[in-house]
């Protein structure tokens, strides 16, 4: 265990940290998750690196949406802290506080995965009027619905085996109860 591993496990006792490779990495319950960053940065990892967001499936499958990971620099040493934390519908409180170049990483994790901040953020990449979360598990691909998929087929579209969960079409785009489509209509 680095230095800097055992000092953040002193200072916040509720994360499980491990250290390998000069990369020191802590797992924090969400409420732990501002004086975790409060604490690494205080051990002098002032260089903010990146802050990103993975879905973690299916909601409610075990009360966790999303996991967000924040890694952060010693600029003396380049010794690196990694923190994740879990985050089901509860929001995650904001480092941007912190480090001001987190809050271009957040507002990107709240607008693609949903994630829930508990500061307003506005849009960034995405127009208002767009409805979804598009790096999310559970975002219907428009473009499988217009263009058939050109690989091979899931289990169960063929027709050769057990019939799959009913496709799901984004909003917008009628189902085939409509009637036929138009001629030149090529959408799947």
């Amino acid at each position: 265990m680095t230095a800097a591993s055992a000092e953040l496990a002193a200072r916040i006792p509720h994360a499980t940290t491990r250290a390998a490779f000069g990369q020191t990495t802590a797992h924090v319950p969400v409420e732990h998750w501002l004086a975790a960053a409060t604490a690494a940065r205080d051990l002098g990892c002032t260089a903010f690196d990146w802050l990103g967001a993975e879905d973690a499936g299916r909601p409610g499958a075990s009360g966790v949406r999303h996991a967000v990971l924040l890694h952060v620099l010693h600029p003396g040493t380049r010794q690196g802290v990694l923190l994740r934390t879990e985050v089901g519908d509860e929001p995650l409180p904001s480092v941007a506080g912190l480090w001001a170049g987190a809050a271009w990483h957040e507002r990107e994790a709240a607008e693609m995965f949903g994630l829930a901040l508990t500061e307003p953020v506005r849009r960034l990449l995405l127009p208002d009027a767009f409805d979804g979360h598009p790096l999310r598990k559970d975002f219907v691909l428009v473009s499988r619905v217009v263009r058939a998929w050109p690989g091979r087929l899931e289990p169960g579209e063929d027709g050769s085996s057990a019939p799959s969960r009913r496709r799901a079409a984004p909003p917008g785009v009628p189902d085939p109860s409509w009637g036929p489509r138009p001629e030149g209509d090529h959408r799947a």
